[in-house]
């Protein structure tokens, strides 16, 4: 399928202005902002920025295929879409577009517990896999429940978010005295605080056939004890610098996990991918799936499930490009022989991977 906008984006940063048009101040501010001095979000990009590419020559690479797979699905990028929350304040049909988007573009998707939606309705609104995201409001017993409900609606896996026990100061937010709805909502934080390994064991034991995915593990010691207790996917990532300030960037902390899992585990990795060749540099260190968040919101607001489809075309246009100059024709053959540490050229900043957005185009 094709998105239809091939002529109207024919770049990214064409999607992330036009997200910024058509979205109001505070949740544009809630989109691109992070906590506090903002230095974890840009150690995203500078993390990213400081791996340079070692290129092959005079290889075979007349047919590209930057495809993977997941719980044993065709992905046509080895993406998947973040769990993001209140979807609906970007674009009112909120998760379900983004399940249409995410189907249609030929990726994953993580749907976060944050939605005004039914889980169940938004698992109908495309095709592709889904993983099911909670943030912990209740004790083990309320955690099973959603475990139990997500996968009798028929999602794939079940993922809880680990790295929110305390919820950040987000200044962009807190100076605008903009206070969002969804967080307002928002009872049973004492629960996620709470929440330690011991719950982890005693809920997953309940549900030896469901594979758990556990996002925001931050240190190969954490990853190590996740691995142990038989998590089938660990998930590499900082809440995108939205939660512990002065944080590693996530490819900084990627290589360390991978280190650990050895294979014993799936490895999900997000924080500032927002180019094909950063998906790229992810597989190369070791990942299986990408993590978008930002972006695909950007695709989002700017066209709904067509532009979240646009954007994927544009990734997938980058990738192919970036594999058939380092001289592979598949991410099998990626590894961390194609890349080397450099010196960044860039101030990494939230969208400093579109540099020519400052230069008026």
């Amino acid at each position: 399928m094709a998105s239809g906008l091939e002529n109207e984006y024919v770049t990214l940063h064409e999607v992330v202005k036009a997200a910024k048009i058509r979205l109001n101040g505070n949740i544009w501010d809630y989109l691109v902002g992070a906590t506090e001095t903002e230095t974890t979000m840009r150690r995203n990009r500078l993390a990213l920025d400081s791996i340079a590419f070692k290129p092959r020559v005079l290889r075979d690479v007349s047919k590209i295929d930057p495809s993977s797979e997941i719980f044993g699905k065709k992905l046509r990028i080895p993406v998947l879409l973040a769990p993001v929350g209140s979807l609906e304040s970007f674009e009112p049909g909120g998760g379900i577009t983004v399940a249409k988007g995410a189907g249609a573009g030929g990726v994953g998707m993580l749907i976060s517990s944050v939605t005004t939606l039914k889980l169940e309705d938004i698992v109908k609104g495309g095709d592709g896999p889904k993983i099911y995201q909670l943030y912990v409001r209740g004790d083990d017993k309320w955690v099973a429940e959603r475990v139990k409900q997500a996968m009798g609606a028929g999602y794939d896996a079940f993922c809880i978010t680990v790295d929110t026990a305390v919820y950040s100061r987000r200044e962009r937010d807190i100076a605008k005295r903009f206070v969002k709805s969804w967080r307002t909502a928002a009872t049973g934080q004492d629960h996620q605080a709470a929440f330690s390994w011991d719950n982890y064991k005693r809920v997953k034991s309940q549900f030896p056939d469901v594979k758990f995915i556990l996002k925001g593990l931050g240190c190969a010691e954490d990853a190590e004890i996740a691995i142990k207790e038989g998590t089938w996917g660990v998930y590499c990532s900082n809440h995108g610098g939205r939660q512990l300030d002065h944080g590693r960037g996530s490819a900084a902390v990627l290589p360390e996990i991978v280190e650990v899992a050895k294979g014993k585990a799936k490895i999900i990795v997000d924080g500032s991918f927002s180019r094909g060749t950063d998906i790229v540099k992810a597989i190369c260190l070791g990942a299986d799936w990408v993590g978008l968040g930002r972006l695909y919101c950007y695709g989002l607001a700017a066209n709904g499930a067509a532009g979240i489809e646009r954007v994927v075309e544009l990734l997938e246009e980058e990738m192919k490009e970036v594999m058939g100059l380092l001289g592979v024709s598949s991410l099998k053959q990626l590894d961390k022989s194609y890349i080397t540490q450099a010196m960044p050229t860039n101030l990494p900043s939230v969208h400093s991977a579109f540099p020519l957005m400052h230069e008026g185009y």
